[in-house]
């Protein structure tokens, strides 16, 4: 006889059931057709329309996703060792595909692609930040953060803590509040840090997880930037929405005759500033706080100045109702960029938007170089850096499009 499984079950829809075998991880509340008294939070097991056993994941009635599925293994337990496995399993990845120097500054954890739903970890040398999105996450937290740190430290790796950035509305969506603040790991005291020093493709920053965007450095650009080092010699470049200013100092590092970078937030302005002073490169730098939909026209009035232009705008749209909206302003920055440089000019332009499919943004990138009048020969075409992997069939884990052009 059957054992009987400890979890409630949800029963979904033939869609619902064509989704999960295809590989998505999300059931919608459109496709539950029955449901029994699961507590939001809980464990339960999705089964088809014709009673196939399709996985078992995390249920919230508050959701718009109903339940976010951990295995399709119906042998799984979901104790303490299922998850040091998982955890060891991300880390692993990392140190192959980052090596031994990258991981120390890394995307140790990537939702979704790791089978963390609604988790995010990042690693900043010794501190741990995290992104807590998903109810069912949020009540496994302290078994997960405590088992990341000993993971991590059985490798020899020095972790001080774990600092939560919870201040994000989506959490509410979730029924959730939000906070930031440092976790405390059984039997530790808690870090007195505020920010914290590392060093990526050889440039030094000081990250402020506390207060800076996200959890307070954005990891999955970084071979991106380098790629724009090796271009940059001699070249005198435009670096535009710079935020903190890392692919400005990319740049300068590799042999910029001279870098302007450029963001809309004065804050962001001074910390490029900063970054610059500390790695002696301000003399090859100047950062300006400016709106870049208003500087690019106006660069068009002034005589020539860039031959390498850089576009790493903010997500201009997170769903899917405003996407016609944000190609919009793709094509005005791209086609002023374009309009901008010489012939033999270059351009790195890229969209950190999973909304902004690969075809929508190819399309604009045709649209916008023939009304700028100029062809586009391809060096690169990239996307995140590996810490930040692509699960096949999981389309929001594929979001960034980074192009590297010359204009001729």
């Amino acid at each position: 006889m059957k054992a009987q499984r400890p979890y409630e079950q949800i029963t979904v829809t033939a869609k619902g059931e064509a989704a999960l075998t295809g590989g998505h991880p999300w059931v919608y509340d459109g496709e539950v057709t029955g449901v029994g008294s699961p507590a939001d939070g809980d464990l339960v097991d999705v089964i088809g329309p014709k009673g196939a056993y399709l996985g078992t994941g995390f249920y919230n009635s508050h959701s718009r996703i109903r339940v976010r599925l951990l295995s399709r293994n119906a042998n799984d337990r979901f104790d303490e060792a299922f998850w040091r496995r998982r955890i060891q399993y991300a880390w692993s990845y990392r140190k192959t595909v980052m090596g031994e120097a990258d991981s120390r500054c890394c995307r140790i954890i990537f939702g979704e692609a790791d089978q963390f739903p609604g988790l995010t970890v990042d690693r900043f040398e010794s501190v741990l930040v995290a992104q807590v999105l998903s109810l069912g996450m949020e009540r496994i937290k302290g078994t997960l953060f405590r088992l990341l740190a000993e993971v991590l430290r059985a490798d020899g790796q020095e972790i001080a803590g774990v600092y939560e950035r919870n201040d994000v509305a989506i959490r509410e969506l979730e029924g959730m509040t939000q906070g930031k603040g440092w976790y405390p790991l059984p039997g530790e005291d808690v870090p007195e840090l505020t920010s914290v020093d590392i060093t990526e493709n050889s440039i030094r920053y000081t990250v402020d997880f506390v207060n800076g965007q996200k959890t307070g450095f954005f990891l999955d650009q970084k071979y991106n930037r380098h790629a724009v080092a090796k271009l940059a010699k001699g070249r005198t470049v435009l670096d535009c929405f710079t935020h903190t200013g890392s692919f400005a100092l990319n740049a300068a590092r590799g042999g910029a005759k001279h870098v302007t970078a450029v963001d809309v937030s004065e804050y962001a302005v001074e910390c490029a500033r900063e970054n610059a002073r500390r790695n002696g490169l301000d003399g090859v730098m100047d950062c300006v706080c400016a709106n870049v939909f208003e500087l690019l026209p106006r660069l068009a009035q002034e005589p020539p100045r860039y031959d390498f232009i850089i576009l790493d705008p903010p997500a201009f749209t997170k769903s899917r109702r405003t996407t016609a909206n944000a190609m919009t302003g793709y094509k005005e920055i791209n086609y002023r960029a374009m309009k901008l440089l010489p012939r033999g000019g270059y351009l790195a332009t890229c969209s950190c938007s999973h909304f902004a499919t690969e075809e929508l943004f190819v399309k604009m990138l045709r649209s916008a170089a023939r009304d700028a009048g100029v062809r586009l020969r391809q060096i690169e075409a990239r996307q995140q850096c590996a810490d930040h992997p692509i699960l096949w069939g999981v389309e929001e884990t594929n979001y960034l499009k980074f192009y590297l052009f010359q204009v001729i």
